[in-house]
């Protein structure tokens, strides 16, 4: 069997304790170098094989993991933050189905998670927003027409963006559209969250195109825009003393 795991945002603590025995156990590891920390490779046991993917293609990736499977050793698939997002994971698992090989999903913790931490945010405020969006902005691969950034973003909800801080200024020009957030909504950028170099800048979607250019922040950071990020909002209706529930009854 593969285990594609997820391996976090970046901190080596952050790999979930499942995915952590399987690196201790692994007799073949194909890792996302370029953004995998490596310090994760420290759990693997001395002879496992380990190769970077970073400059292999498809089919070198599946060829690496079809002889783990053949040799019969557990063959890690190492894929940063959680491999359901960004993780061009799909198109892995249905040539392994082609293939007869058995394999499994082994979730990790996001960077948007990892991102809103380092920021002490929460997404989801009463009265504020109840929804996030993850998305991306438009670059060389390209997004449905649809899910263009100027589209989604008249929903005016919170909002994470993954592979967009090279695109900055396409990117808060696309938020700023007809009927969409306002230039002075907030908008934070996380560089490399939970990493020991992480950098985290506050500003609004006006001026954080700027501050990143002014810090040198082009890539590996997160974009995160909208009101979540002030401090105007409702108290949960969970912890209210007048509000009743399956497991409390209202005292007011």
């Amino acid at each position: 069997m593969i285990h594609f795991v997820g391996a976090g945002p970046g901190a080596p603590d952050l790999i979930t304790l499942r995915g952590a025995e399987l690196l201790r156990r692994a007799g073949m590891i194909v890792y996302a170098g370029s953004l995998v920390n490596p310090r994760l490779l420290e759990l693997a046991p001395q002879g496992c094989e380990i190769y970077d993917s970073a400059s292999m293609t498809l089919e070198q990736v599946l060829e690496k993991l079809a002889a783990g499977e053949k040799k019969g050793v557990v063959t890690v698939r190492l894929h940063t933050g959680d491999p359901s997002i960004y993780g061009a994971v799909r198109e892995q698992m249905d040539r392994l189905e082609k293939l007869g090989i058995a394999y499994e999903v082994v979730p990790g913790v996001s960077s948007f998670c990892a991102a809103a931490a380092a920021a002490k945010a929460e997404y989801t405020l009463p009265s504020v927003s109840q929804t996030l969006i993850i998305t991306r902005m438009e670059g060389r691969t390209p997004v449905p027409e649809r899910e263009k950034l100027s589209l989604l973003a008249r929903h005016r909800a919170s909002m994470a963006l993954f592979l967009s801080s090279g695109l900055l200024k396409e990117t808060c020009a696309a938020l700023t559209g007809e009927d969409c957030y306002s230039p002075d909504t907030r908008a934070v950028i996380v560089y490399k969250a939970s990493w020991p170099e992480e950098k985290i800048l506050r500003g609004t979607i006006g001026t954080i195109a700027a501050q990143a250019e002014a810090a040198g922040i082009r890539n590996t950071a997160l974009v995160l825009v909208g009101d979540f990020l002030g401090d105007d909002y409702e108290l949960s209706k969970l912890y209210d003393a007048s509000f009743s529930h399956a497991f409390r009854k209202a005292s007011k």
